[in-house]
């Protein structure tokens, strides 16, 4: 059976269930998986924890999931544009664990490459470290992350071929590499899928053997998370 699906509640049937684990691809509203996210919705699923950047805006992105109910829980990094998160979270309703960004980044980074994981001086002294093994290297102290491995990974990407190598267009880049990496199985939401040959095997960002489902988006709305124009004389 080949990669491509006819849409994303097509390419997620039979991965979702209650309690999982899922990597999102994204950077604030910037490349993020929009069908995947609304098809995980409406399948109903509860009890998730998210591993992703930050946690959309409210009513939009990951914040459809939290308005109702769906996540438990939220490894993130930065989260300050979600006001139903900040709710959440003070009511005792929603559990996280902040992530240095670059620590989050790696995490994702090492689960995939099969990292259990890794030391790293990020975090040392503050309340990041509670908890964590602390080791010495050359005199200065080093905590441990562990790598981050999800029972599923949805990522957005420009550009497909029929075998799934991916290629993402400028900053929608971002996190989307890391969760395709880190997820047991990824499906991928792109704009085009072009024939296997097609896409020169130099621009490929993420290669096909990452990507199990595939599936092209038939509108993408690419909202702006905040915009400051010039006001008019």
């Amino acid at each position: 059976m080949g990669k491509i699906y006819k849409n994303a509640a097509e390419a997620l049937a039979g991965l979702l269930h209650d309690d999982m684990t899922i990597a999102a691809g994204g950077f604030g509203l910037c490349g993020i998986p929009e069908h995947c996210i609304e098809a995980i919705k409406l399948s109903g699923v509860k009890g998730l924890t998210i591993v992703s950047n930050n946690a959309g805006v409210d009513g939009f992105g990951l914040g459809k999931l939290m308005e109702g109910g769906q996540i438990k829980k939220m490894v993130s990094s930065y989260v300050g544009e979600n006001k139903l998160f900040a709710e959440l979270y003070l009511g005792g309703k929603l559990e996280v664990e902040f992530n240095p960004q670059g620590t989050l980044a790696e995490r994702m980074r090492a689960g995939g490459a099969g990292i259990a994981g890794f030391y790293t001086k990020t975090g040392v002294g503050t309340v990041v470290a509670e908890g964590k093994e602390m080791r010495e290297f050359d005199g200065q102290r080093y905590i441990l992350e562990r790598g981050i491995v999800c029972d599923l990974a949805i990522v957005k990407a420009w550009k497909a071929d029929e075998e799934g190598n991916l290629v993402y267009r400028k900053t929608a880049r971002n996190f989307n590499p890391l969760a395709a990496m880190c997820g047991k199985i990824t499906v991928a939401e792109v704009e085009q899928i072009v024939p296997t040959g097609q896409i020169d095997p130099d621009t490929v960002h993420t290669p096909g053997i990452f990507v199990k489902r595939l599936l092209k988006g038939d509108k993408f709305e690419k909202r702006i998370e905040q915009r400051t124009v010039q006001k008019t004389a």
